[in-house]
């Protein structure tokens, strides 16, 4: 995701991150080093060398500071990026127990009822166009039980 404008908001405490879809904030209190009284905020940029997906800030000590657009949308619980991390870390988990396993890929394959193609997208990493639901499937197959926890948050 892109990040099309970012301004710092000292009433607030905070930066604001504009982009396509919404407005973000993304406060101080979070970011290292942090914006201060003592130490306060003299400019803040979409940072092009992050390929616009984060922002650069510098302090008025000199120190400077860097935020990717993954820490604010983490901050925010955007549903889309917290899916997606989701799906991460099952793939992750899926890779560990193919590799443990003592099914053979082929055969996992066929348990899946789906193709080898198909097999390879889901432990890849990177694609997030596959479903939670299709996770779900591989790891049951690989005998493993997955369980949703719903607790408070903390602090």
């Amino acid at each position: 995701m892109k990040i099309r404008s970012v301004k710092s908001n000292n009433h607030r405490k905070a930066f604001e991150v504009r982009t396509s879809a919404r407005v973000l904030a993304f406060p101080f209190a979070k970011a290292s080093p942090q914006p201060s009284v003592k130490d306060a905020l003299i400019r803040v940029w979409v940072d092009p060398e992050l390929g616009r997906e984060g922002f650069t800030y510098v302090l008025q000590s000199g120190r400077e500071g860097t935020i990717h657009i993954d820490q604010v949308l983490e901050y925010n619980q955007d549903p889309r990026y917290m899916r997606d991390l989701l799906l991460h870390k099952l793939t992750i988990e899926a890779i560990r127990r193919v590799e443990k396993t003592w099914l053979s890929k082929r055969e996992i394959i066929r348990r899946l009822g789906t193709s080898a193609t198909q097999f390879y997208r889901l432990l890849d990493p990177t694609n997030y166009r596959k479903s939670i639901d299709q996770m779900l499937r591989l790891l049951s197959v690989l005998d493993c039980e997955v369980e949703l926890v719903v607790r408070e948050r903390s602090g």
